[in-house]
Formats: structure tokens, sequence, C-alpha cells
């Protein structure tokens, strides 16, 4: 059994000390691909350098996440980081676009800068002909509105760490989308939404992530706060509890590393 792990924070300064260790780990138990997120041109190059320390097991993505948006652009909201993008993309470990899209939750940037590097890296993404690696949070129609009118030309993309509910999940599977699904599904109380969409979510549009070192399972025991890809088998076997095909555990983790190989060209 093997399993793609597509959202890893391994540039998170939790791992500063043990980070290949953590790759190791995770590989010892079937995780043997990882994707590193980036999320800003800094953590994104350095992305792109521990996936070139240990080639035969990470990838990274290049891109900027809504909260670092303000950064980004310059005085008259331009974005500046165009041609910079561009040059990371070309590289052969960078296999996404993001960590990309809007978070008016928080709102760490003004709405008008996210909105502007968002459609900036859509602009980028259907030009490198590479998936986008979408953040979303309290912004959904926004979202969806700009995806849509992008959708001709981008060749696909996944709803990282999705946590809305169905109605929300066939939105992103009309526009041809992969689901991300971490161990927010293992929240009783935060996490029913998602649960009651996984129920209802096609196999062969899943994807699996741990979105580490953050949202550790609450129904997993372990010794440790942080959480760590090698946790991606426990993930797994709540997601095939819930989904609608009768699929044993070990279909449903070779159906989502294929989806991953596919979406993201991996060797």
């Amino acid at each position: 059994m093997q399993l793609c792990d597509i959202g890893v924070n391994l540039t998170n300064n939790r791992y500063l000390d043990d980070w290949q260790e953590t790759v190791h780990t995770a590989a010892a138990v079937g995780v043997s691909k990882l994707i590193i997120t980036g999320t800003n041109m800094q953590e994104s190059k350095d992305a792109l350098t521990q996936a070139h320390t240990l080639p035969e097991h990470l990838y990274a993505t290049v891109g900027i996440h809504p909260h670092y948006a303000k950064e980004a652009i310059d005085g008259l909201g331009k974005p500046q980081f165009v041609e910079q993008m561009r040059q990371m993309l070309s590289d052969n470990k960078a296999v996404a676009v993001g960590e990309c899209g809007l978070d008016f939750n928080r709102n760490f940037s003004p709405k008008t800068a996210q909105l502007a590097v968002f459609e900036a890296q859509l602009e980028i993404a259907c030009e490198c002909k590479l998936p986008v690696f979408l953040h979303e949070r309290d912004a959904f129609d926004e979202q969806i509105r700009l995806l849509e009118a992008y959708r001709p030309h981008l060749v696909g993309g996944v709803a990282h760490c999705f946590t809305g509910n169905t109605e929300q999940m066939q939105a992103y599977l009309a526009l041809g989308l992969y689901i991300g699904i971490t161990g927010w599904l293992c929240d009783p109380k935060r996490g029913q939404a998602l649960r009651d969409a996984v129920s209802h979510l096609p196999v062969e549009r899943l994807l699996l992530e741990t979105d580490a070192p953050y949202l550790m399972p609450k129904t997993l025991k372990a010794n440790s706060k942080r959480n760590d890809p090698a946790n991606l088998p426990y993930i797994l076997q709540e997601v095939a509890s819930l989904l609608p095909a009768n699929l044993s555990t070990e279909q449903v983790a070779n159906i989502s590393y294929q989806n991953s190989l596919s979406l993201f060209n991996l060797e």
C-alpha cells in the first residue's frame, strides 16, 4: 500500500531539526510521496530545496497564501511576484501553483490584495499548465466565481484541506477539481459537516493530506501534539469508513494514490 500526502508544511519551524527523519518515518508506514506546501516565495524556495534533497519522496507547490497577499503587491495593488514565480515553477519538483486562494475569515491581508494575488496565480497556473492548490475560508462564493472564470484554461486543482459541506463540495467537483481530506474529519464536533460531505464524495476525486504539523486528528491517541505525515494511514481508515463506495481501505489507498499521481503528474 502506498500513499501520497498532498499537503505537508515541512518548512515549518516545528520540523527544523528533524524534517528528513519525518519523511523517512512516513515512508516506513507507506506514505512514500509528500508534497510540501509553499505559502510565499521564500517558503516555496525552501520547499523546492527540501524536495531536491530527498527527491525520491518529495515535491513542492509554489505559491502565495492569501495571508501573505499584502506583501506581494506594490503600492498600486499590482502583483510583484509573477516573474519569480514563473521561474520557480519551471523547476521539475514544482507540481502545482499554491497555496493560493481567499481567506476572508481572518483577513490578514485586505480583500483587494487577496483578489489581485489569487487572480494573478490563476493566470500563471493557466499559462504554465499546472494545477492549483487551493485555500478558502469564508470566501466561497467569490472563490468559485473566479475559478469558474478561469476554468476553461485550468488543467485541474484541489480544494486543499476541505472543511466545507456537501453543497460546497459539489460545487468544486462541478469545476473538475479534487477534494483534499485531512484529519479535520476526525473532529466529532467541528467535522460533522465534512463527514456528511465525504459520504457523497466520488472516490475518483479523493486526495489525502495531513496538513502537518497542523490538524492532528482529534481521535488519534498520540504522544506528540505535532501532526506528522506518518498519521496519514489513520486518516485513510476514517475516510474509507465513510465513502459511498463499498471499497476496502487498501482499495481507497490505491485510488487516492493514483489520483495524486494523475493530478500532479508525479513520477
